[in-house]
């Protein structure tokens, strides 16, 4: 079994900042893809950012930063300038190759609530 855990989320004011981690952990081989989605309140989820070994894919341009640090198979999302759209449930995902057997994963965490409001 693959789990992906995510933390970092909370109530922030309008304009703050907030860094949100996922770390995946278990029956891993390796990681191929890592990506945030958020799911705002009454709205389908949708891609925020995923970073792969082709590079950087954003879907929030300019105040939202993904990284990783593959030693921990961990991903970040610093997300700055919040607005109260950016309000939602910001879900991780990891991909890649299971330890034994040698199958791919697909796995999503519980995900974490990220309020925006003053």
């Amino acid at each position: 079994q693959v789990q992906v855990v995510e933390s970092g989320g909370g109530l922030v004011q309008p304009g703050g900042s907030l860094t949100l981690s996922c770390t995946a952990s278990g029956d891993i081989f390796s990681i191929d893809f890592m990506a945030w989605s958020r799911q705002p309140p009454g709205k389908q989820r949708e891609l925020v950012a995923s970073i792969n070994s082709s590079g950087i894919r954003y879907s929030v341009t300019g105040r939202f930063t993904i990284s990783k640090d593959s030693d921990k198979n961990t991903v970040y999302l610093q997300m700055n300038s919040l607005k109260a759209e950016d309000t939602a449930v910001y879900s991780c995902n990891a991909q890649g190759v299971r330890e034994a057997p040698r199958t791919r994963f697909n796995s999503w965490g519980q995900g974490t609530q990220v309020t925006v409001s003053s």
